[in-house]
């Protein structure tokens, strides 16, 4: 499909004055709601604003492409929008976005969404053709330029075709890939194979984008190949590159500064990377230092994310068993509730399974992040040790199936601290083998790490680190599981009302992740799935802040201008279906009085949530999943509470604006 073919002249406008990345939202949205391919404007805004959320799409050089993949979208199409004076949209060079591309895709399989991104992304990059966009006179100047740019492009990659299949297999090869594998991905890619091809290099690209890995280099051409760039922002499968000068470098590289990188690559002094050496030889020369701590969050990232699917997809299956038991076994015993019918035990089933591979797939993909594929076994076994809470007691060794033993799961911590200690064990175990004789090279991978990682990860799980995190567990549990008895009500609405409010510190940024992810790991215990009263204050926790937000604008319009009411009104969907990114524009224009007020009334949701003994066996869902919240009339009543008190004390700290501006939306 065609860019020129999700165009229409009605959704172009080149003499926009928007201020605000706020307004540039609102009037993207209403020019693609003229194009008829939205079925529901608003929950295809919240999935706009829930995009922005994870990181603006103004990809620099004045250039904003949002974009959002929902069943909002009846088909594909474009809006398009150019602010002559420029909007703060929060780009990555710092310098205001003026032109920009918004993206209607449906969601289907075909990821329609990426593969416009990413041909907008390439024929972007050249200036002369972004200032002939924004100087366009009308919507049909504007329309022949892209169709004129994209004709003229596929004949460029034909010519390309034809000229760069080299028989004896490519010079160069490259990687590239950004934190989100969209528009920088292909970007880097583009700007690499068209500086080799001015340079009369042969040269293959790999794009690792969202959309999975494409144009893969093949076993044949990394032999054949003399170097091989990777510009990346995250790791990327680099086993496969053993022996052969590896350059690397930022992704933001490959776009600015192609020609640097291949000639670089081409000096012959690029480093040799060795797989089983690990990072040792990944720092050498070329390759672009990382702080520590950009290191550290990486390798905790590449965990999470791997581990994310596994929660979801398991808790929402949970869910649905608590659900059907609810309506075809109401009278079933309660110690087995969730597998009282047939279809329940289904669900339940699967979706315990799919949890107990939470903690070892964390573990496991935070060690490979760090010492690549021979860390990969070591820390899933570290993992699910720690799920297993495997220690040493008197004599003999016990874990949660153990019977009469009082050991619990070390959970998301264990299994944490297991994926960093597996990583770095094996990358001290690549540097012991240095030592060793050449001719045992290849026993390395599949002999000594292996053995002697998991006999390492091992001992220190089982006799350093569950012991004490299975303690702490222990009192955490019986806090928990004795909410009502006396003083440990006390402890339980505190660690609630922490929870809660932690939702609503910084919308989805680490504060928040850090009080989900605790959420979801207590969803868990040895493996098998449970209802969970910290889950129960972390979601409620998390939709208060658009639901306060949704109520003040209704009842307090005073204090809001024209195009923050009309904002507003979409943060009730997104509070109720548990998305706190709606709060960002409000946060991010009064920080001040906006953030606080949200915490207050996110802790006394968290707060109340566990006095009521409210508990939630699903890790997302919001309003949806309200039907297996235990107790769930007081639950709702504590989300009442929380987003009313937020609401008042938004009101009370935000002054009133003066009618002629809050109608000029000033």
């Amino acid at each position: 499909m065609k860019i020129r073919d999700l165009l229409s002249k009605n959704a172009i406008d080149l003499h926009s004055r928007v201020k605000t990345k706020e307004e540039a939202v609102d009037r993207l949205v209403a020019l693609m709601e003229t194009t008829g391919c939205l079925s529901d404007t608003a929950v295809y805004k919240a999935g706009i604003l829930k995009r922005e959320a994870e990181g603006s799409t103004a990809i620099g050089e004045g250039v904003a492409i949002p974009h959002a993949k929902t069943d909002a979208v009846k088909r594909p199409a474009l809006a398009v929008m150019v602010v002559p004076d420029g909007c703060d949209y929060d780009a990555i060079d710092g310098q205001p976005a003026r032109l920009f591309f918004m993206i209607a895709a449906p969601d289907t399989e075909d990821n329609v969404h990426l593969d416009v991104l990413g041909r907008l992304s390439v024929l972007l990059m050249e200036d002369n053709f972004r200032q002939h966009l924004m100087e366009a006179k009308d919507a049909d100047e504007f329309l022949a330029l892209i169709d004129r740019a994209e004709q003229e492009k596929m004949r460029e990659e034909r010519e390309a075709g034809a000229s760069q299949a080299p028989k004896a297999g490519y010079r160069l090869l490259g990687v590239t890939a950004c934190p989100t594998g969209i528009a920088h991905t292909y970007m880097a890619a583009e700007g690499l194979t068209d500086k080799a091809r001015e340079l009369g290099v042969t040269m293959k690209v790999e794009t690792d984008g969202s959309g999975g890995v494409k144009n893969a280099l093949t076993a044949q051409e990394i032999a054949a190949c003399d170097a091989i760039i990777v510009a990346a922002d995250r790791e990327v499968e680099m086993a496969r590159f053993d022996g052969k000068p590896v350059l690397r470098a930022k992704v933001s590289a490959g776009i600015n500064k192609p020609g640097e990188l291949i000639e670089a690559a081409l000096s012959g002094k690029a480093p040799v990377y060795h797989a089983e050496e690990g990072a040792r030889h990944r720092d050498g020369g070329g390759e672009v230092k990382e702080s520590a701590g950009r290191k550290i969050y990486k390798y905790l990232m590449n965990g999470v994310s791997h581990m994310l699917p596994f929660v979801i997809g398991g808790g929402i299956l949970i869910a649905l068993a608590f659900l059907f038991d609810t309506l075809l076994a109401p009278d079933g015993p309660a110690s087995s509730f969730g597998s009282n019918s047939t279809l329940a035990a289904f669900f339940k089933t699967a979706g315990d399974t799919a949890f107990g591979f939470m903690l070892p797939v964390l573990a496991g993909f935070i060690a490979m992040a760090i010492a690549d594929r021979p860390g990969l076994m070591v820390g899933f076994v570290g993992g699910a040790l720690a799920n297993i809470g495997l220690c040493f007691q008197n004599g003999a060794f016990v874990s949660t199936s153990t019977e009469g033993a009082s050991v619990v799961s070390a959970g998301f911590l264990g299994a944490l601290i297991a994926g960093f200690l597996a990583g770095f064990l094996v990358k001290g175990l690549e540097k012991l083998c240095d030592f060793l004789p050449k001719s045992l090279e290849g026993i390395k991978p599949v002999l000594i790490y292996p053995l002697f990682g998991l006999l390492l990860i091992a001992v220190l799980m089982v006799f350093v680190v569950n012991p004490p995190l299975s303690a702490l567990n222990v009192l955490i549990s019986d806090g928990l599981n004795s909410l009502n008895a006396g003083g440990n009500a006390v402890m339980g609405v505190l660690l609630g009302a922490l929870v809660g409010g932690m939702m609503s510190v910084d919308m989805g940024g680490p504060v928040n992740k850090a009080a989900y992810l605790f959420g979801t790991a207590s969803l868990v215990v040895a493996g098998s799935a449970v209802s969970s009263g910290v889950m129960a204050s972390v979601m409620i926790g998390g939709m208060v802040p658009p639901l306060a937000v949704a109520l003040c604008t209704t009842f307090f319009k005073n204090r809001f201008t024209k195009k923050e009411r009309q904002s507003g009104l979409t943060n009730y969907i997104m509070g109720l279906s548990f998305i706190t990114e709606g709060v960002i524009p409000f946060a991010a224009a009064d920080p001040l009085r906006v953030i606080p007020s949200c915490i207050v009334g996110s802790a006394a949701a968290g707060a109340l949530s566990m006095l009521f003994g409210c508990r939630l066996p699903a890790p997302h869902g919001g309003i949806f999943v309200f039907a297996v919240v235990e107790n769930w009339p007081m639950y709702l009543l504590a989300l009442a509470v929380g987003s009313v008190i937020s609401m008042f004390l938004l009101a009370l700290l935000k002054k009133p604006i003066p009618a002629d501006k809050a109608e000029l939306g000033k």
